[in-house]
This record gives structure tokens, sequence and C-alpha cells, in this order.
């Protein structure tokens, strides 16, 4: 298995460090290859602008179309590029970060707008009345498997059905479905430590065997069951959910998963 691990934390000695260092251990000690991507050691640039995309720039600047013309012509930014061939290369990718403001860090959020390019994570495939685009379990990145490792600072009961920050799958929907579904990646069930704030050494040595087990256990994990958006759940060009397909009561984001 080769591993991608997007690493967004600005300690090294903290919890998601940690994490980090030890994914990186276990993998390779089983036998894995692994690849980091240190946002805030490599000294990512967050924010998107003309110069990702030189002279395929327009003005004013049509970040999609732009970002497409320099992907088509190769004239992407090098930092840019060579984060799209580690996706390539990966067969798994693990995403390592503290939940901040209910989302990702804002440098990994970057990284997301800067290598996510026109052309290489959206905007493939055909349009016709039957299929709308490769996107959500299709494109670039099918056949890849994505894992979200997020630390919380609030205990567990804040983030469940009646929490007051709502639950963490709703949290979580708009990365694991609308970004890495999106472009193709199986999503894996997400590890979620909560309380992290208060996190004494005694207790990470259980952490530590958590973790090691869902590493372990990546290749045989089953992903989130969403729904393809072209096997005919939905139709298409409104792309809404085709009546009787829910489950009995289900709303929300739930709808968009089998099951």
């Amino acid at each position: 298995m080769k591993t991608l691990i997007v690493y967004a934390h600005p300690e090294p000695r903290s919890l998601n460090g940690s994490l980090k260092d030890l994914a990186v251990s276990t993998l390779e000690g089983a036998g894995h290859e692994v690849r980091v991507s240190d946002l805030y050691a490599m000294n990512w640039k967050a924010a998107v602008d003309a110069e990702d995309y030189g002279p395929h720039a327009s003005r004013p600047l049509q970040v999609a179309l732009d970002s497409g013309r320099a992907f088509d012509a190769g004239a992407l930014t090098p930092d840019v590029r060579a984060e799209q061939e580690k996706l390539l290369w990966a067969d798994t990718v693990v995403f390592q970060f503290p939940l901040w403001w209910y989302s990702m860090p804002a440098i990994l959020k970057g990284w997301v707008d800067r290598v996510f390019t026109y052309h290489f994570a959206y905007g493939v495939g055909e349009h016709s009345d039957t299929h709308y685009g490769d996107r959500f379990g299709e494109g670039t990145l099918a056949g890849r498997r994505a894992l979200l490792s997020v630390t919380a600072g609030g205990p567990e009961p804040h983030y469940a059905a009646r929490g007051i920050n709502g639950p963490i799958d709703d949290l979580l929907f708009p990365i694991q479905h609308g970004i890495l579904y999106y472009p193709g990646m199986e999503v894996l069930p997400p590890f979620v430590l909560y309380g992290t704030d208060r996190v004494t050494d005694e207790a990470f040595p259980d952490i530590a065997k958590a973790w090691e087990q869902r590493l372990l256990t990546l290749e045989s994990t089953e992903p989130i069951a969403f729904r393809r958006q072209n096997a005919g759940d939905y139709e298409i060009p409104s792309l809404q959910l085709k009546e009787g397909l829910e489950p009995g009561g289900r709303t929300g984001f739930g709808l968009h998963v089998r099951g």
C-alpha cells in the first residue's frame, strides 16, 4: 500500500504530530510506502492567486478556467504539481488535522483550493442526459481511499445527534463527501478523538493502540456508502435523489448514504 499523509498542525510535539509520526512508523513497519506532506513545515502557500497559473491567468482572474488551462499546459506551480503527483502515486490518503471552528485548518483548506484544480479534481468526464461529469464516486482519484484522522477539543457528547456542536458526521460531510468523494475517492469512516485539550500522557498508549489498529485495517475497512452520482439514484440533470430511495424518516446529509 502506498500512503500519502497530509498533515496540518503547527506544533510538531502536538497530539496531531504524534499521531502523524505513529502513522508513519506503523505503516512503514507493516511494509507500506509512506510519503508525508507536512504543510506547516513546507510553509505551504494557502491562498489561490494569479501567480498559481502564470501566463494562463486571465484578467479578471477566473480561478476554475485558469487553473484548468494551466493544468492542461503543465504550467501549474511546482508545489501544486508535486502534490498532484503525490495524490496520483498514492492508493490511500490520510488527512491528519485538528477540528478548528468546525472545519479543517485554513492551511489545509488552502491545500485543497490550490491542488484540486479544474481538469484534475473536477471538470472531468462527459456531460449528457444520463451522465453529469465524472464526480461523486468517479473521477481522477477513483480507486483511492481516504481517511480523516481528526482531533476535537470538546467531549464526545457535544458531537452527538443532540449535541450542541452537531453530529460529527454532519460536520465532516462537506470534507468527506464534497472534497474527497467528489473526485472519486472512497472515504473510510473517520478516526476521531474527542476531548483532546485534556488528553494526558497516561492516556496516549490507549489512543496509540486504537490508531494503530485503524491503520493496519485500512485495506479491509468498508468505506462510507455514499451514493454514486451516475449510478441511477439521482435524476439528471437536476441531481435530486429519486423519490422513495431514502430510508424512512431520513433527511439531510444522510439522504446521500445508502442503507
